[in-house]
């Protein structure tokens, strides 16, 4: 059975149990220690304690036994000591009540947030005077607008005894003897603004009704532009975390166009493995998908929310969500930024071969084709003038190299082929770039040219890149085979009315000629 205690406050026998008396004694002493070097501290101790025992009374505790919740309560009424301001001219019974004002956003005569309300008691004027104000600056460029915002923010809200009073003032020192004597309870914020409400014009009471009738207008096309947004919310954030889910785990072709970001973005994950460590692939993908999908569940819980519009504790899963959130893109630039490194210098290597005699007419034909390979993927960016196919049982890359033809004065035509690749210096990009495995021969007068370039095994991708420079002089005539003209990258030395796609296409069939620094085609 729990201990109880007999105490005698203003006259007035209370029985309170073991842990609520703890809790009175503390709060009492607080209190001692506040006021009793103040002058007539001993008269507003007394008072405080009449105070009590009225709330004790009116929680129907007289009979009963003072809980720990009952002083919780009365705390919350009256405030803690540290609320408390004396001035040393207050004296009688409502010291503890005569402390310094401060501004707050008043809820219980409010129409939006309160702050007229709030402005109108503690300036003891009609809060409808405010009301206009706001309004009439609104007109001139939003300025009522934004400094109502501005206080709505900045101002906290009288929601408690304590803070009604610092609002209030007289007023609520006023009220709440009156309230006393009536009731023998304290005065209450509704009653309160009854008080204030019954001195107000009728004037200002016929614009209160005129702006409650605006808001509510207002508020109702407000809360229908609110559900509207949040649908688009929970639509875009769940359209997009099913697409990406389908593009980039489950590979699903046809969610995004390839013509659109140039390239096959269905491949990208699987190529992953050819560029970074294969062991830390899963981790870049696991890191991504949280990085893009947090946000957008973010969004669609922010859309339910305008939806339905209700309010719930959720700053702590908010702080958790945000923490992970930024944990995984600092862990994700930690990987791609060691990753990265290999990618900082960039360096070629160059091989170049003659043809042995000025010939009038050049054969270009393709020695080792891409279709005569087993790939299985194949990625290919701006419009396929790169291209890399993917071999899973190999284990290999195969690359496309592109051609370029120039128009030259010189006699005999020659090749250049310039191998690039990038890695952590200079030197090591250097190395890589020799080290490309690709072949090209001179036959008389026929070039022979691979469709295709492979990395050295054990080596990633390194943004490896061959380009081959056939330089003839003019007026020589060039035939392509059916292999060559996919090398051919965008060469403005082609003379056509149409396109570069249809010029390419009609290479294998027709004969072309080196003019004044041109290629032209001839019958």
């Amino acid at each position: 059975m729990d201990k109880t205690i007999k105490i005698n406050l203003a006259g007035v026998l209370f029985q309170i149990d073991e842990e609520a008396y703890n809790l009175l004694r503390d709060y009492l002493q607080a209190v001692n220690l506040r006021f009793r070097n103040a002058q007539g501290g001993n008269e507003t101790i007394e008072d405080i304690e009449s105070r009590i025992a009225e709330i004790f009374q009116s929680q129907q505790s007289l009979a009963g036994v003072i809980s720990k919740e009952n002083v919780e309560a009365m705390i919350g009424i009256i405030g803690k000591p540290g609320d408390f301001d004396h001035s040393e001219n207050s004296s009688g019974s409502n010291a503890p009540f005569n402390q310094k004002r401060n501004l707050y956003r008043n809820p219980d005569d409010s129409i939006i947030g309160g702050v007229c309300g709030g402005l109108g008691a503690y300036l003891n004027t009609e809060p409808v005077l405010f009301r206009i104000l706001f309004v009439l600056f609104t007109l001139f460029f939003g300025v009522g607008f934004f400094v109502y915002i501005a206080l709505w923010i900045a101002l906290p809200s009288a929601n408690t005894d304590s803070r009604r009073r610092e609002l209030c003032g007289e007023a609520y020192q006023s009220t709440h003897s009156q309230d006393n004597q009536q009731n023998g309870y304290s005065a209450t914020s509704a009653s309160l603004y009854k008080t204030r409400n019954d001195k107000n014009s009728t004037v200002g009471n016929a614009f209160n009704e005129v702006f409650k009738a605006i808001w509510r207008v207002c508020y109702i096309i407000i809360r229908i532009m609110l559900t509207i947004a949040g649908i688009a919310f929970v639509l875009t954030g769940f359209l997009t975390i099913l697409c990406f889910v389908m593009v980039f785990v489950f590979k699903y072709p046809g969610i995004y166009s390839a013509d659109v970001f140039d390239m096959h973005l269905i491949y990208f994950p699987d190529f992953l493995s050819y560029i970074v460590n294969p062991t830390i692939v899963p981790w870049i993908i696991a890191l991504t998908l949280i990085a893009v999908i947090l946000p957008l569940l973010a969004l669609i819980y922010l859309g339910v929310k305008m939806i339905f519009w209700f309010k719930a504790r959720d700053g702590v899963f908010s702080l958790i969500g945000f923490v992970l959130w930024i944990l995984t893109l600092t862990a994700l630039a930690v990987i791609l930024f060691n990753e990265g490194i290999s990618f900082t210098e960039t360096a070629r290597y160059s091989t170049r071969k003659v043809f042995s005699h000025p010939y009038d007419t050049l054969y270009i034909k393709t020695a080792n084709k891409i279709s005569e390979l087993k790939f299985d993927k194949e990625l290919s960016l701006d419009n396929e003038n790169y291209a890399v196919f993917i071999s899973d049982e190999k284990k290999e890359l195969y690359i496309r190299p592109y051609l370029n033809i120039n128009s030259v004065n010189d006699e005999i035509a020659k090749v250049e082929v310039r191998k690039r690749s990038s890695g952590r210096s200079e030197i090591v990009a250097a190395k890589k770039a020799e080290e490309l495995i690709y072949d090209f021969h001179i036959n008389g007068d026929t070039l022979f040219l691979d469709e295709y370039f492979t990395i050295p095994s054990g080596h990633k991708w390194a943004v490896d890149n061959i380009g081959i420079y056939l330089s003839v002089r003019k007026g020589t005539i060039l035939k392509f085979d059916s292999g060559s003209e996919n090398l051919l990258n965008r060469n403005p030395l082609f003379e056509s009315d149409q396109d570069n796609y249809s010029t390419r296409r009609r290479l294998r069939n027709h004969m072309w000629k080196s003019i004044d620094r041109r290629i032209k085609e001839i019958d």
